[in-house]
């Protein structure tokens, strides 16, 4: 079998010094019309209850200290260390004038006293995982961050134990199983509590696992419900309710029969990333990832329910609709980003909706009561779909872009990471904005074959990915969800691998993997201020009132994750395939940056 060819496809380097750089497209006209949804109160507590702040997701905080005026005055008030040295992707949360704190493994949780000075530490507590669960993990041993509610702290270890804590004391409430990690489940993800229920996925597309999300009573630690990403309906909890808008989503056990014989059951489909929540509609929405293995020639059919949003009463774990984006996912486009919770005018009338900015490059608007896709324009390069069909709800494939077994595809735009991973995106109701942290990345792709072997690497290709179109690894971008196009985007060296949060001042933040914390202004994109920290930024940044009556800016740096495993793993530079691929886009990062584990906050003089 021939090597690929890393040059054949792979644009000429640009210079580091190119980048940031700026470029406008449209005059904006500003606020946009989407508005957050009416149950979503507009009072600012200056608290961060949980990552994405509230259940719309919005990552958007009334404090309007910091303006676009005064950001460039902001100081490093104080930091902390983690004493961890791997990807820190969580978001810290601050309640009562506390800051909480979660490390990647071995998943430490630090109560920070806001009332003292240089935020003394008020209790630590070590939950002691599993050593053995760091080499299940595909991408980096992260964790995403705690959430509070009802005087716990709830969080997620990478050997799938959920646990809840007390906020005041730190002691252990319980501690409850959730997977295995012999079968190569690991969990990352930060939880969502809604009605009393612990909302957690697991991790493992890669190795064989079976998704799931799991419902756990926070009083108890009883495991509620389980709803299955794959398999027949009984266990995927679809049921006389369950109305998929679209005909291709219709049918009975989907979930088994779209695959192979018993493939279903080490299909992937796994839940690690981000969840929402209606409580008019009483419905949580979410996504489903990839399914295995990468190579779509060992599992013909559509692959159900994996790459699917779901929208389900937390009550039962039910499903009122769900949406498949991509049947037979042939790129590794995880479906698990952020949904965010909006009202829009559409074609005349006000719709309840959620935005999201998928991996294959499109961002969907789509009504949350319904599933029904209203628009779904491109947001990044994308070359292996020709739009999205609002009638069927199907992208237009590609067809010279389609994977298989023993065939070299060249230049898929984008990368298995997508236009945008994990990392959080923010809505601003002030502009009207969604403000995207995401990528420029592009894949050489040959599907290999594989056999699954219990707790071990089940992917099926040989992926070596590199910059997308401009040479620019990354981007952060100011998106219309009404009127469906970009306003601004700030061209980054590397991929955005962090968060976002918007205020109330018109001030966004974001971090970059080169070390630079920045504040943007939320209407055009400029600079406002910037802080270089000591590691590449992959967290998630949140504000907060402090008890002295002024507002502060957090955020974790210490790079990592898929994006950064080269740095956080000592990945080999001349290995194009470490890292399922990434490290060939990935070679210069180490010339920017080392390891790292610091809390960073800031406030004006």
């Amino acid at each position: 079998m021939a090597a690929l060819c890393l040059l054949c496809s792979m644009p000429q380097p640009v210079a580091a010094e190119a980048f940031p750089r700026l470029e406008r497209y449209v005059p904006p006209t500003l606020p946009s019309g989407a508005r957050v949804p009416t149950w979503l109160s507009d009072k600012e507590d200056g608290q961060w209850p949980m990552p994405a702040k509230n259940f719309a997701s919005t990552r958007y905080s009334g404090l309007n200290q910091i303006t676009t005026s005064n950001a460039k005055q902001l100081r490093l008030a104080w930091t902390f260390s983690t004493g961890q040295t791997n990807g820190h992707e969580a978001a810290p949360v601050v309640v009562d004038q506390v800051m909480y704190v979660v490390t990647p493994f071995p998943n430490v949780v630090y109560a920070l006293d806001l009332s003292k000075p240089g935020g003394a530490k008020k209790w630590e507590y070590r939950p002691e995982p599993a050593r053995a669960a760091q080499g299940v993990a595909c991408c980096d041993v992260v964790n995403r961050g705690v959430t509070y509610a009802a005087g716990k702290i709830l969080f997620n270890t990478l050997d799938n134990h959920a646990i809840a804590l007390d906020s005041k004391t730190g002691k252990e409430l319980w501690k409850t199983r959730l997977g295995d990690i012999n079968m190569g489940e690991s969990i990352t993800m930060a939880p969502l509590v809604v009605k009393g229920k612990m909302l957690v996925g697991n991790s493992g597309g890669e190795m064989g696992v079976r998704g799931w999300l799991k419902a756990i009573d926070i009083d108890s630690g009883t495991l509620l419900w389980t709803a299955y990403s794959t398999g027949p309906d009984a266990d995927v909890l679809l049921g006389p309710g369950f109305k998929p808008f679209y005909a291709k989503d219709r049918g009975k056990d989907l979930g088994a029969g779209s695959w192979p014989p018993g493939a279903w059951k080490i299909g992937g489909g796994t839940v690690w990333g981000w969840i929402s929540y209606d409580p008019e509609l009483n419905l949580i929405y979410y996504g489903t990832g990839n399914p295995g293995p990468w190579n779509p020639d060992q599992r013909p059919g559509d692959n159900k329910w994996t790459l699917s949003i779901f929208a389900r009463n937390p009550d039962t774990g039910q499903a009122a609709w769900a949406y498949q984006i991509e049947a037979h996912d042939l790129y590794d486009y995880d479906g698990v980003n952020e949904l965010v919770l909006l009202d829009l005018p559409v074609a005349g009338r006000q719709r309840k909706v959620l935005v999201r900015p998928e991996r294959n490059g499109h961002m969907y608007v789509m009504d949350r009561a319904t599933g029904e896709v209203l628009s779904a324009n491109t947001y990044a390069s994308v070359n292996v779909t020709r739009g999205i069909d609002l009638k069927t709800g199907e992208p237009n494939k590609v067809k010279e872009k389609e994977t298989g077994l023993g065939k070299t595809v060249r230049n898929i735009c984008p990368a298995a990471p997508g236009a945008k991973d994990w990392q959080p995106s923010a809505f601003s109701p002030k502009t009207g904005l969604l403000y995207i942290p995401h990528n420029n990345l592009c894949m050489d792709f040959r599907g290999t074959e594989v056999n699954y072997i219990a707790g071990t690497p089940y992917v099926g290709a040989e992926v070596h990915m590199f910059a997308g179109p401009g040479g620019h690894r990354g981007e952060f971008s100011a998106w219309d969800p009404v009127a469906a196009h970009k306003l601004w985007s700030i061209k980054e060296l590397f991929p955005v691998w962090s968060g976002a949060v918007a205020t109330a001042g018109d001030v966004v933040f974001y971090g970059t993997m080169d070390r630079w914390f920045k504040a943007v202004h939320a209407r055009t994109g400029e600079t406002l201020w910037q802080f270089r920290v000591d590691s590449g930024i992959v967290g998630q940044p949140v504000t907060y009132l402090g008890g002295d009556g002024k507002q502060y800016v957090a955020i974790l740096s210490g790079v990592g994750g898929w994006a950064g495993a080269i740095v956080s793993g000592e990945l080999d530079a001349r290995d194009g395939t470490a890292a399922l691929g990434f490290v060939n886009a990935m070679k210069d990062l180490p010339e920017h940056t080392g390891e790292g584990g610091q809390l960073y906050v800031f406030a004006l003089p």
